[in-house]
């Protein structure tokens, strides 16, 4: 079914000297990809000299964040079907601010933002349920694959947008190793929510083909104990530390000697793109995100989803070829640079922001 079109009347692009006003609006949880790279965002726009308005759930880390970067969040509840209250102050503060354009962040923020005198973008991280996004004017994608996907699902191509994110830039970050690693061994790193999706276990079933080498997962979430069940019986849990979620993984990535992304379902995989900012070699598994941003062999390294065995032989290139490694890791920075960096990233939503129209 076509999108349903939006009757609105849209203001018209920002002159030169009025700053142009953007609201986004987010209703995910307290930690995720999406989740920080919405922060990242909205304080970098407004550093540029947008005018920004943050809407998000409830959230006191979060709001605490956004204020040390300058930029004051309106906090909502964002509850169940019911939640009038919501709806609402949403529309109020919309409404009060008068955005150009508001950005609604995956599914439950699509769901509450109203319609009004703003052009309104639905930004999906994954394949989402696009009937969360029927009153959208636009649909963004962070990745291509995204954007094609949706052009399959019906939707005008002018009316997908492919915008990625940017991360970090970590090339002068300071390199801390995690506890429990001994002093100067090598050590791979995986980043992320202890889900199933993640394929953690294919990680650890590797490690028996890594005699050794040492891994460190940090995260959390419900697979936890299941994945420490695996790696004593994998006979590796001497060799593999779950330290839980980092505050600053930037620090570990820098530290580590190979970045993993093994995950059954990536829709973007930011880890690697961090990997990238890191100036470090990257192994991932050929999921979605993945194979878009690696070219398996010239900036990081692919392995089948599922295989164990040939993870472990593409994490042990790596590790055993210092000259590969090099050549991998500048080769990944080179294309953070040229299109993950916060300068070509901000450009491209600048373009965005400023001549997206109503359909």
């Amino acid at each position: 079914m076509s999108p349903t079109m939006s009757p609105i009347s849209a203001h018209a692009p920002s002159s030169n000297t009025q700053p142009l006003r953007v609201a986004h609006v987010m209703a995910g949880a307290a930690t995720g990809g999406a989740e920080l790279f919405f922060e990242r965002l909205c304080i970098a726009q407004a550093a540029s000299g947008l005018s920004v308005l943050p809407i998000i759930r409830r959230e006191g880390a979060r709001a605490q964040r956004m204020r040390a970067g300058g930029i004051a969040p309106t906090e909502l509840r964002f509850g169940g079907l019911a939640d009038l209250t919501t709806r609402l102050r949403l529309k109020q503060a919309l409404t009060s601010f008068v955005p150009r354009v508001t950005v609604a962040w995956m599914n439950r923020a699509a769901r509450f933002t109203p319609q009004g005198n703003w052009i309104l973008a639905g930004r999906l991280g994954g394949f989402y349920d696009l009937s969360y996004y029927r009153r959208c004017d636009h649909l963004i994608g962070n990745t291509r694959g995204l954007v094609r996907w949706m052009k399959e699902q019906g939707w005008p191509e002018n009316r997908v947008h492919y915008l990625p994110n940017f991360a970090t830039d970590l090339a002068t970050t300071a390199p801390v190793r995690p506890d429990g690693v001994p002093p100067d061994a090598p050590f791979i790193l995986a980043l992320g929510r202890l889900h199933k999706n993640k394929a953690f276990d294919v990680l650890i079933r590797a490690m028996r083909h890594l005699p050794g080498q040492w891994l460190v997962i940090c995260g959390e979430g419900p697979e936890r104990e299941a994945l420490e069940t695996l790696a004593r019986q994998e006979g590796v849990a001497d060799r593999v530390l779950m330290p839980g979620w980092s505050t600053q993984p930037g620090r570990l990535i820098r530290a580590c000697s190979v970045l993993v992304c093994p995950s059954r379902h990536e829709p973007l995989g930011n880890v690697v793109i961090e990997g990238f900012s890191a100036t470090k070699p990257v192994v991932a598994a050929a999921s979605q995100g993945p194979t878009e941003l690696i070219r398996s062999g010239a900036n990081g390294l692919l392995a089948p989803v599922e295989d164990a065995q040939a993870l472990a032989r593409q994490l042990g290139a790596v590790l055993e070829d210092p000259a590969l490694a090099h050549k991998l890791a500048l080769a990944g920075r080179a294309d953070y640079d040229q299109i993950f960096a916060t300068g070509p990233v901000l450009a491209a939503w600048q373009q965005f922001l400023s001549s997206v129209e109503a359909p």
